[in-house]
């Protein structure tokens, strides 16, 4: 499942992020989802969430 649609994003769910300083090269960061970011109820770019661990970055893929 892709992080383009907020629905599919919930608290404590196990995801893989892009954080902003690895955008260009695509290095994923994997976590558990603290908070949700994005209001809108979808981004091409994916749906920016808070980590639990305090990361923030853009969800690529939903494990």
């Amino acid at each position: 499942m892709n992080g383009q649609k907020r629905a599919n994003i919930k608290s404590g769910l196990k995801v893989k992020i892009v954080l902003k300083e690895y955008q260009r090269c695509g290095t994923l960061t994997e976590g558990v989802v603290g908070k949700i970011l994005t209001n809108s109820a979808t981004h091409p770019h994916g749906i920016k969430v808070r980590l639990v661990s305090g990361e923030v970055g853009r969800v690529k893929e939903i494990l």
